[in-house]
Protein backbone atom coordinates (compact mmCIF):
# COMPACT_ATOMS: atom_id res chain seq x y z
CA UNK A 1 0.00 0.00 0.00
CA UNK A 2 1.34 3.47 -0.81
CA UNK A 3 0.47 6.49 1.34
CA UNK A 4 -0.77 9.48 -1.02
CA UNK A 5 -2.09 11.29 1.35
CA UNK A 6 0.54 14.31 1.67
CA UNK A 7 0.70 15.38 -1.98
CA UNK A 8 -2.88 17.01 -1.80
CA UNK A 9 -2.09 21.00 -3.47
CA UNK A 10 -4.49 22.31 -5.60
CA UNK A 11 -3.23 24.87 -8.04
CA UNK A 12 -5.93 26.70 -10.70
CA UNK A 13 -4.21 28.66 -13.33
CA UNK A 14 -7.59 30.53 -14.75
CA UNK A 15 -5.58 32.39 -17.22
CA UNK A 16 -3.84 28.99 -18.79
CA UNK A 17 -6.58 26.77 -18.06
CA UNK A 18 -4.52 24.59 -16.19
CA UNK A 19 -5.07 22.66 -13.29
CA UNK A 20 -2.23 20.86 -10.61
CA UNK A 21 -3.33 18.41 -8.14
CA UNK A 22 -1.20 16.07 -5.96
CA UNK A 23 -1.87 12.68 -6.52
CA UNK A 24 -3.79 12.11 -3.58
CA UNK A 25 -6.73 14.19 -4.29
CA UNK A 26 -10.30 12.89 -5.23
CA UNK A 27 -12.56 14.41 -7.89
CA UNK A 28 -15.31 16.32 -5.45
CA UNK A 29 -12.05 18.43 -4.76
CA UNK A 30 -10.43 18.99 -7.89
CA UNK A 31 -13.99 20.17 -9.24
CA UNK A 32 -14.59 22.30 -6.22
CA UNK A 33 -11.29 24.31 -6.83
CA UNK A 34 -11.51 24.72 -10.38
CA UNK A 35 -15.23 25.64 -10.13
CA UNK A 36 -13.91 28.54 -8.11
CA UNK A 37 -12.69 30.26 -11.53
CA UNK A 38 -15.66 28.64 -13.61
CA UNK A 39 -13.53 25.04 -14.75
CA UNK A 40 -13.28 22.11 -14.87
CA UNK A 41 -11.48 19.08 -16.24
CA UNK A 42 -13.45 15.93 -17.68
CA UNK A 43 -13.58 13.59 -14.89
CA UNK A 44 -15.47 10.91 -13.59
CA UNK A 45 -19.53 10.12 -12.17
CA UNK A 46 -18.62 9.68 -8.58
CA UNK A 47 -16.98 12.12 -6.79
CA UNK A 48 -14.43 10.78 -4.32
CA UNK A 49 -13.06 8.57 -6.85
CA UNK A 50 -9.28 9.55 -6.74
CA UNK A 51 -7.70 11.05 -9.51
CA UNK A 52 -4.92 9.02 -9.80
CA UNK A 53 -6.90 5.88 -10.44
CA UNK A 54 -9.56 7.56 -12.99
CA UNK A 55 -6.83 9.15 -15.11
CA UNK A 56 -4.58 6.42 -15.25
CA UNK A 57 -7.45 3.90 -16.48
CA UNK A 58 -8.71 7.08 -19.40
CA UNK A 59 -11.68 8.80 -17.48
CA UNK A 60 -14.96 8.30 -18.60
CA UNK A 61 -17.58 11.01 -17.48
CA UNK A 62 -20.41 13.76 -18.58
CA UNK A 63 -17.70 15.78 -20.01
CA UNK A 64 -16.33 13.01 -22.41
CA UNK A 65 -18.60 13.81 -25.89
CA UNK A 66 -17.53 17.79 -25.39
CA UNK A 67 -13.74 17.56 -23.92
CA UNK A 68 -12.71 14.09 -24.19
CA UNK A 69 -11.23 11.42 -21.31
CA UNK A 70 -9.87 12.50 -18.73
CA UNK A 71 -6.21 11.20 -20.54
CA UNK A 72 -6.78 13.23 -23.61
CA UNK A 73 -6.73 16.10 -21.12
CA UNK A 74 -3.57 15.09 -19.14
CA UNK A 75 -0.44 17.51 -20.06
CA UNK A 76 2.22 16.11 -17.74
CA UNK A 77 2.68 14.14 -14.56
CA UNK A 78 5.68 14.10 -11.59
CA UNK A 79 5.95 10.04 -10.84
CA UNK A 80 8.42 7.93 -9.05
CA UNK A 81 9.23 4.94 -11.08
CA UNK A 82 10.31 1.45 -9.78
CA UNK A 83 14.00 2.64 -9.74
CA UNK A 84 12.95 5.38 -7.07
CA UNK A 85 14.08 8.30 -9.27
CA UNK A 86 11.60 11.17 -9.63
CA UNK A 87 10.67 11.65 -13.51
CA UNK A 88 8.20 14.29 -15.47
CA UNK A 89 6.57 12.83 -17.88
CA UNK A 90 4.77 14.92 -20.81
CA UNK A 91 4.84 15.34 -24.79
CA UNK A 92 8.40 16.77 -24.93
CA UNK A 93 9.86 14.82 -21.60
CA UNK A 94 9.91 10.70 -21.85
CA UNK A 95 6.77 11.05 -24.73
CA UNK A 96 7.04 6.96 -24.28
CA UNK A 97 6.29 7.45 -20.58
CA UNK A 98 2.98 9.69 -21.09
CA UNK A 99 1.43 7.60 -23.95
CA UNK A 100 2.10 5.33 -21.33
CA UNK A 101 0.40 6.80 -18.67
CA UNK A 102 -2.70 7.91 -20.36
CA UNK A 103 -4.35 4.76 -19.92
CA UNK A 104 -1.99 2.15 -19.16
CA UNK A 105 -2.74 2.09 -15.35
CA UNK A 106 -0.76 2.14 -12.40
CA UNK A 107 1.50 0.07 -13.88
CA UNK A 108 4.78 2.44 -14.37
CA UNK A 109 4.55 4.43 -11.18
CA UNK A 110 3.39 6.79 -8.43
CA UNK A 111 1.99 9.62 -9.62
CA UNK A 112 2.48 12.79 -7.54
CA UNK A 113 1.23 15.27 -9.50
CA UNK A 114 -1.00 15.85 -12.19
CA UNK A 115 -1.83 19.01 -14.43
CA UNK A 116 -4.75 18.76 -16.57
CA UNK A 117 -6.27 21.35 -18.92
CA UNK A 118 -9.43 22.88 -17.80
CA UNK A 119 -12.07 23.87 -19.40
CA UNK A 120 -15.21 26.54 -19.18
CA UNK A 121 -17.78 24.60 -17.56
CA UNK A 122 -20.26 25.71 -15.29
CA UNK A 123 -21.50 26.95 -12.50
CA UNK A 124 -24.64 26.01 -13.59
CA UNK A 125 -25.19 23.59 -15.89
CA UNK A 126 -28.89 21.41 -16.87
CA UNK A 127 -29.92 18.11 -15.68
CA UNK A 128 -32.83 16.10 -16.86
CA UNK A 129 -33.28 12.45 -15.65
CA UNK A 130 -35.99 10.06 -16.65
CA UNK A 131 -36.90 6.95 -15.15
CA UNK A 132 -39.30 4.38 -16.93
CA UNK A 133 -40.16 1.11 -14.67
CA UNK A 134 -38.97 -2.24 -16.23
CA UNK A 135 -42.33 -3.69 -17.17
CA UNK A 136 -42.08 -1.50 -20.38
CA UNK A 137 -38.78 -3.04 -20.94
CA UNK A 138 -37.96 -3.14 -24.50
CA UNK A 139 -39.91 -0.27 -25.35
CA UNK A 140 -38.50 2.15 -22.99
CA UNK A 141 -34.84 1.11 -23.96
CA UNK A 142 -35.65 1.57 -27.86
CA UNK A 143 -37.22 5.28 -27.18
CA UNK A 144 -34.26 5.85 -24.77
CA UNK A 145 -31.20 4.81 -27.39
CA UNK A 146 -33.23 6.90 -29.88
CA UNK A 147 -33.00 9.83 -27.68
CA UNK A 148 -29.54 9.52 -26.95
CA UNK A 149 -28.78 8.65 -30.40
CA UNK A 150 -30.55 12.19 -31.66
CA UNK A 151 -29.05 14.77 -28.64
CA UNK A 152 -27.43 17.54 -29.63
CA UNK A 153 -23.35 17.33 -30.10
CA UNK A 154 -21.20 17.49 -26.62
CA UNK A 155 -24.18 16.75 -24.57
CA UNK A 156 -23.37 14.50 -21.61
CA UNK A 157 -25.78 11.18 -21.19
CA UNK A 158 -26.11 7.93 -19.70
CA UNK A 159 -28.42 5.22 -19.91
CA UNK A 160 -29.00 3.30 -16.37
CA UNK A 161 -30.91 0.22 -15.92
CA UNK A 162 -30.97 0.55 -11.95
CA UNK A 163 -33.60 0.75 -9.25
CA UNK A 164 -35.32 4.23 -8.64
CA UNK A 165 -33.34 5.93 -5.45
CA UNK A 166 -35.24 6.58 -2.30
CA UNK A 167 -34.88 10.66 -2.88
CA UNK A 168 -37.49 13.29 -2.82
CA UNK A 169 -37.89 13.68 -6.15
CA UNK A 170 -39.01 9.97 -6.42
CA UNK A 171 -42.68 9.47 -5.54
CA UNK A 172 -42.98 6.98 -2.83
CA UNK A 173 -44.91 3.71 -4.56
CA UNK A 174 -41.86 4.24 -7.16
CA UNK A 175 -38.85 4.39 -4.71
CA UNK A 176 -36.54 1.41 -5.43
CA UNK A 177 -38.40 0.16 -8.02
CA UNK A 178 -36.65 -1.48 -11.09
CA UNK A 179 -36.25 0.16 -14.23
CA UNK A 180 -34.73 2.27 -16.64
CA UNK A 181 -33.32 5.77 -16.92
CA UNK A 182 -31.81 8.42 -18.60
CA UNK A 183 -29.83 11.38 -17.75
CA UNK A 184 -28.81 14.19 -19.86
CA UNK A 185 -26.64 17.09 -18.87
CA UNK A 186 -26.70 20.25 -20.92
CA UNK A 187 -23.54 22.59 -20.96
CA UNK A 188 -24.61 24.88 -23.83
CA UNK A 189 -27.97 26.58 -21.82
CA UNK A 190 -31.03 25.97 -21.07
CA UNK A 191 -32.92 26.49 -24.50
CA UNK A 192 -30.91 23.22 -26.11
CA UNK A 193 -31.64 21.06 -22.97
CA UNK A 194 -35.44 22.42 -22.83
CA UNK A 195 -35.47 20.96 -26.37
CA UNK A 196 -34.50 17.56 -25.20
CA UNK A 197 -36.70 17.42 -22.30
CA UNK A 198 -39.92 18.57 -24.57
CA UNK A 199 -38.90 15.46 -27.43
CA UNK A 200 -38.51 12.88 -23.87
CA UNK A 201 -42.16 13.99 -22.47
CA UNK A 202 -43.73 13.83 -25.72
CA UNK A 203 -42.57 10.97 -26.90
CA UNK A 204 -43.08 8.65 -24.02
CA UNK A 205 -43.56 10.01 -21.13
CA UNK A 206 -41.39 8.83 -17.87
CA UNK A 207 -42.99 7.75 -15.00
CA UNK A 208 -40.90 10.53 -12.91
CA UNK A 209 -38.30 13.14 -13.96
CA UNK A 210 -36.07 15.74 -12.65
CA UNK A 211 -35.37 18.50 -14.54
CA UNK A 212 -33.51 21.26 -13.08
CA UNK A 213 -30.66 23.82 -13.40
CA UNK A 214 -27.89 22.24 -11.61
CA UNK A 215 -24.30 23.41 -9.90
CA UNK A 216 -21.60 21.29 -12.32
CA UNK A 217 -20.20 20.16 -8.46
CA UNK A 218 -23.89 18.63 -7.54
CA UNK A 219 -23.85 16.73 -11.24
CA UNK A 220 -20.76 15.18 -10.18
CA UNK A 221 -22.12 14.11 -7.25
CA UNK A 222 -25.34 12.65 -8.69
CA UNK A 223 -25.00 8.92 -8.18
CA UNK A 224 -22.39 8.81 -5.51
CA UNK A 225 -25.11 7.80 -3.22
CA UNK A 226 -25.53 4.10 -5.43
CA UNK A 227 -21.87 4.01 -4.40
CA UNK A 228 -21.37 3.69 -0.65
CA UNK A 229 -18.33 2.45 0.62
CA UNK A 230 -17.66 -0.78 2.91
CA UNK A 231 -19.52 -3.07 0.33
CA UNK A 232 -18.68 -5.88 -2.11
CA UNK A 233 -18.39 -4.56 -5.56
CA UNK A 234 -17.72 -6.22 -8.68
CA UNK A 235 -17.97 -5.46 -12.31
CA UNK A 236 -17.54 -6.52 -15.82
CA UNK A 237 -17.81 -4.42 -19.19
CA UNK A 238 -17.61 -4.11 -22.89
CA UNK A 239 -17.94 -2.21 -26.08
CA UNK A 240 -20.58 -2.35 -28.66
CA UNK A 241 -20.39 -0.05 -31.73
CA UNK A 242 -24.64 0.80 -31.16
CA UNK A 243 -27.15 -0.53 -28.96
CA UNK A 244 -28.90 -2.36 -31.33
CA UNK A 245 -32.70 -4.29 -31.69
CA UNK A 246 -30.51 -7.69 -30.30
CA UNK A 247 -28.23 -5.61 -27.92
CA UNK A 248 -31.11 -4.26 -26.02
CA UNK A 249 -32.96 -7.42 -26.56
CA UNK A 250 -30.80 -8.98 -24.17
CA UNK A 251 -30.66 -6.08 -21.66
CA UNK A 252 -34.24 -6.57 -21.75
CA UNK A 253 -33.87 -10.09 -20.70
CA UNK A 254 -31.29 -9.73 -18.10
CA UNK A 255 -31.75 -6.55 -16.07
CA UNK A 256 -34.68 -7.74 -14.67
CA UNK A 257 -33.05 -10.74 -13.07
CA UNK A 258 -30.83 -8.39 -10.47
CA UNK A 259 -31.28 -8.99 -7.22
CA UNK A 260 -29.40 -6.62 -5.59
CA UNK A 261 -31.23 -2.79 -5.21
CA UNK A 262 -28.03 -1.32 -5.67
CA UNK A 263 -26.81 -3.80 -8.83
CA UNK A 264 -26.70 -1.24 -11.71
CA UNK A 265 -25.62 -0.70 -15.44
CA UNK A 266 -24.37 1.94 -16.60
CA UNK A 267 -24.26 2.38 -20.30
CA UNK A 268 -22.42 5.76 -21.51
CA UNK A 269 -22.11 6.57 -25.23
CA UNK A 270 -18.48 7.83 -26.20
CA UNK A 271 -18.50 10.01 -29.20
CA UNK A 272 -17.71 14.02 -30.52
CA UNK A 273 -14.62 14.90 -28.92
CA UNK A 274 -14.40 11.26 -27.80
CA UNK A 275 -13.58 10.34 -31.48
CA UNK A 276 -11.36 13.61 -32.41
CA UNK A 277 -8.62 12.01 -30.78
CA UNK A 278 -7.01 9.34 -32.70
CA UNK A 279 -6.18 5.35 -31.67
CA UNK A 280 -2.64 5.49 -30.94
CA UNK A 281 -2.61 8.74 -29.36
CA UNK A 282 -2.71 6.87 -25.78
CA UNK A 283 -2.79 4.25 -24.20
CA UNK A 284 -6.43 4.02 -24.12
CA UNK A 285 -7.39 0.44 -24.47
CA UNK A 286 -10.39 1.01 -27.02
CA UNK A 287 -10.40 2.68 -30.56
CA UNK A 288 -11.75 6.30 -30.93
CA UNK A 289 -14.76 5.45 -33.23
CA UNK A 290 -18.51 5.96 -31.93
CA UNK A 291 -19.52 3.48 -29.42
CA UNK A 292 -21.11 2.54 -25.70
CA UNK A 293 -19.46 1.68 -22.97
CA UNK A 294 -21.23 -0.69 -21.04
CA UNK A 295 -20.62 -1.93 -17.70
CA UNK A 296 -22.86 -4.31 -15.34
CA UNK A 297 -21.79 -3.92 -12.12
CA UNK A 298 -23.36 -5.33 -8.70
CA UNK A 299 -22.57 -3.79 -4.66
CA UNK A 300 -23.90 -5.94 -2.33
CA UNK A 301 -23.63 -5.54 0.99
CA UNK A 302 -23.13 -9.50 1.83
CA UNK A 303 -21.39 -12.20 0.47
CA UNK A 304 -24.24 -14.56 -0.20
CA UNK A 305 -26.44 -11.52 -2.05
CA UNK A 306 -22.55 -10.62 -3.72
CA UNK A 307 -22.34 -14.39 -4.95
CA UNK A 308 -25.61 -14.51 -6.73
CA UNK A 309 -25.32 -10.71 -8.01
CA UNK A 310 -21.64 -11.64 -9.24
CA UNK A 311 -23.37 -15.04 -11.21
CA UNK A 312 -25.90 -12.49 -12.98
CA UNK A 313 -23.26 -10.06 -13.81
CA UNK A 314 -21.33 -12.95 -15.47
CA UNK A 315 -24.06 -14.30 -17.37
CA UNK A 316 -25.56 -10.68 -18.39
CA UNK A 317 -21.82 -10.49 -19.51
CA UNK A 318 -21.56 -13.47 -22.18
CA UNK A 319 -24.66 -12.96 -23.79
CA UNK A 320 -23.82 -9.72 -24.89
CA UNK A 321 -20.58 -10.39 -25.45
CA UNK A 322 -21.48 -12.12 -29.08
CA UNK A 323 -22.89 -8.33 -30.19
CA UNK A 324 -19.95 -6.85 -28.78
CA UNK A 325 -16.92 -4.67 -30.77
CA UNK A 326 -14.71 -6.01 -28.33
CA UNK A 327 -15.10 -7.65 -25.15
CA UNK A 328 -12.17 -6.08 -23.00
CA UNK A 329 -13.99 -3.24 -21.98
CA UNK A 330 -12.73 0.24 -19.63
CA UNK A 331 -9.57 -1.25 -17.41
CA UNK A 332 -11.64 1.07 -14.90
CA UNK A 333 -14.66 -0.71 -14.93
CA UNK A 334 -12.91 -4.34 -14.70
CA UNK A 335 -12.45 -6.42 -11.85
CA UNK A 336 -11.18 -9.64 -13.12
CA UNK A 337 -7.41 -8.80 -13.75
CA UNK A 338 -5.84 -12.18 -15.91
CA UNK A 339 -3.88 -11.57 -18.69
CA UNK A 340 -5.82 -12.14 -21.49
CA UNK A 341 -8.79 -10.19 -20.01
CA UNK A 342 -6.22 -7.22 -20.06
CA UNK A 343 -4.39 -7.91 -23.20
CA UNK A 344 -8.09 -7.51 -24.69
CA UNK A 345 -8.75 -4.51 -22.99
CA UNK A 346 -5.80 -2.94 -24.84
CA UNK A 347 -5.29 -4.81 -27.95
CA UNK A 348 -2.34 -6.46 -28.93
CA UNK A 349 -0.38 -4.04 -30.64
CA UNK A 350 -1.11 -1.70 -27.79
CA UNK A 351 -0.45 -4.24 -25.04
CA UNK A 352 2.58 -4.80 -26.83
CA UNK A 353 3.69 -1.62 -26.47
CA UNK A 354 3.05 -0.88 -22.85
CA UNK A 355 5.22 -4.04 -22.05
CA UNK A 356 7.97 -2.81 -23.74
CA UNK A 357 7.46 0.11 -22.18
CA UNK A 358 7.01 -1.72 -18.76
CA UNK A 359 10.39 -3.23 -19.05
CA UNK A 360 12.16 -0.36 -19.42
CA UNK A 361 10.54 1.35 -16.70
CA UNK A 362 9.39 -1.23 -14.22
CA UNK A 363 11.72 -4.68 -15.71
CA UNK A 364 11.08 -6.20 -12.32
CA UNK A 365 7.10 -5.62 -12.51
CA UNK A 366 7.07 -3.42 -8.82
CA UNK A 367 3.77 -2.20 -9.73
CA UNK A 368 1.93 -5.21 -10.59
CA UNK A 369 -1.95 -5.10 -8.58
CA UNK A 370 -4.18 -4.90 -10.90
CA UNK A 371 -4.46 -4.49 -14.75
CA UNK A 372 -1.09 -5.80 -14.79
CA UNK A 373 1.51 -5.66 -17.83
CA UNK A 374 3.91 -7.40 -17.53
CA UNK A 375 7.67 -6.71 -18.88
CA UNK A 376 8.20 -7.45 -22.71
CA UNK A 377 11.31 -10.21 -21.46
CA UNK A 378 13.14 -9.19 -24.74
CA UNK A 379 13.54 -5.80 -23.56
Amino acid sequence: MIELSAPRAITVDAAARTIRCGGGRTWAEVDAAGQQAGLAVPGGTVSDTGVGGLTLGGGVGWLTARHGLTVDNLLSAELVTADGVRRHASADEHPDLFWALRGGGGNFGVVTRFEFRAHPVGPIVQLGLFFWPIEQGIEALRFIRDTVMALPPAMGAMITGLNAPPAPFVPPELQLTPGYALVVAGFEGPEQHADVVAGVRSGLPAAFELVSPIPYVELQKLIDPGSPRGMLAYEKALYVDALSDEVLDVIAEYQPQKSAPLSITPMLPLRDAYTAVSDDTTAFGGTRTPKFAVNIATIAPDPELYATERDWVRRFWTALAPHASSTGGHVNFMADYDEDRVRAAYGAAKFERLARIKAEYDPGNVFRPGANIRPAVDV
